[in-house]
């Protein structure tokens, strides 16, 4: 298809495409049974095989995974002598945290007056899914491009247990392609192409502190009573200098990120940060965020404010997310993080750290026929040159692949951008981002079809 065409094509696709991501945002796919009934994640998972099949990929189909979540696989077999192409993406989201924060409903897809469309999963990941639906519906029958195209969608990739990961290593030719796209990153901003090359890894663990049999009455007993939340508290202080580097003892602090830069002011109106608060570490922005470890405490079991009683706890449970660059090993560093904590330890208080989850950093190739395509693609969509960026968060499943299939390509795309606040409230996607995005992909999937 020209290439006029094929941008015509996308554009008239964008009215789909809002009630694609509009009912796919509806369900409340949080791979939580704790929070969410599983059946929110099962209907998400069939709506998911539904669109894709309409899209063009037969024989689409759940796949059972060993951490009891879903994946929603699909597969249109390549012609002989043919590259297969493999679109990953997940489903499920994370959940809203505290919803009077939202603007508009959480579960509703809702248009603002800035364009942007509102919803929890909008940019992470359905946005993906709805730009890999939006481009396989321009291109038309898929079966005269030749190519072979898989699709996977994780059902638990938030929750961050392996499930997916696990299945590509051992069902791998099930999985197997010449190239994968994994479309759960995005542009350095909106408008700007890039291709994310490096993925922090992750440690995901608890601590708990206790010193008591029970709570006892803080002005009765408070004093000597050897409190956990002030001993927690001690601890987790020692896991940040006075500079805000982390300070796990024996993790390297001192990486120093060699692509390209993130500038100070974009990050700070990125992420809002108050004026007059300053950053935390002594590196740059890019420094800290893709070749150092950050420790990040995402949540204490104590007693909220509201509700809470004068006395001195008997027990309390902090939850740490340990991110690490590339080159450190997740267990050594899950190892170096429990041994810190329990030296850290005060009043021979008893501490008891779990882990919960781990994987490792990634780093994709870059020199590849299939990133050459996919750059010269960008560029046609976008109107400018492909650039390339790190990334903070972590995606388990691409040391899976890149382990098991390491002659394959791996390129990470997608349309979440800075102001897509992913993770947090009011989650947002640009509707122009899933438009260029869809397109860009499109181009690369006929030009791909066009390969000897």
């Amino acid at each position: 298809m020209p290439a006029n065409a094929l941008r015509e094509r996308v554009h008239q696709l964008m009215g789909r495409a809002e009630e694609d991501l509009r009912d796919l945002v509806a369900h409340r796919s949080v791979a939580d049974a704790r929070q969410y009934p599983v059946e929110e994640c099962e209907r998400a998972a069939l709506l998911v095989a539904r669109l894709f099949t309409e899209a063009g990929i037969p024989d689409m189909r759940l796949l059972d995974t060993p951490d009891g979540s879903k994946a929603v696989f699909g597969h249109l077999p390549a012609a002989p002598g043919s590259p297969t192409v493999l679109l990953y993406s997940h489903y499920d989201v994370q959940p809203p945290l505290d919803e009077a924060a939202w603007t508009t409903p959480v579960w509703t897809l809702t248009e603002r007056g800035d364009g942007r469309w509102y919803g929890r999963g909008a940019a992470d990941c359905k946005g993906n899914i709805v730009m890999q639906l939006t481009a396989l519906r321009a291109l038309g029958d898929l079966s005269r491009l030749g190519i072979g195209i898989k699709v996977i969608s994780e059902g638990a990739e938030e929750q961050s247990t392996g499930g997916l990961a696990t299945l590509v290593r051992e069902s791998p030719k099930f999985l197997y392609a010449d190239t994968v796209l994994v479309c759960d990153t995005g542009n350095s901003a909106a408008g700007v192409p890039t291709a994310t090359t490096d993925l922090r890894g992750v440690v995901h663990a608890t601590v708990s502190v206790r010193s008591l049999a029970g709570p006892v009455h803080s002005g009765s007993f408070g004093g000597p009573a050897p409190d956990p939340l002030n001993a927690l508290i001690a601890m987790l202080a020692t896991l940040h200098d006075a500079d805000g580097n982390t300070t796990v003892n024996g993790l390297d602090n001192s990486g120093r990120w060699q692509g390209a830069d993130y500038p100070v002011e974009r990050y700070r109106r990125d992420i809002g940060v108050r004026d007059g608060v300053r950053l935390m570490g002594d590196g740059t922005v890019a420094d800290m965020l893709w070749a150092r470890p950050a420790l990040t405490v995402t949540g204490i079991d104590c007693p909220p404010v509201v509700g809470s009683a004068p006395a001195v706890l008997g027990e309390v449970t902090a939850k740490l997310n340990l991110r690490i660059p590339y080159g450190t090993d997740p267990d050594a560093a899950w190892q170096a993080l429990a041994a810190h904590l329990a030296a850290a330890a005060p009043w021979e208080v008893e501490v008891e750290t779990t882990l919960i989850s781990s994987s490792r950093p990634f780093r994709s190739r870059t020199d590849g026929l299939a990133y050459a395509a996919l750059a010269e693609a960008m560029r046609e969509a976008f109107g400018q040159e492909l650039t390339t960026t790190g990334q903070g968060g972590s995606i388990p499943v691409c040391d899976a692949l890149q382990e098991t299939f390491p002659d394959a390509e791996i390129a990470l795309i997608g349309v979440e951008e800075p102001q897509c606040l992913i993770h947090a409230p009011d989650e947002s996607v640009d509707p122009q981002e899933i438009e260029r995005m869809a397109l860009a992909l499109a181009y690369f999937l006929q030009t791909q079809g066009e390969q000897p």
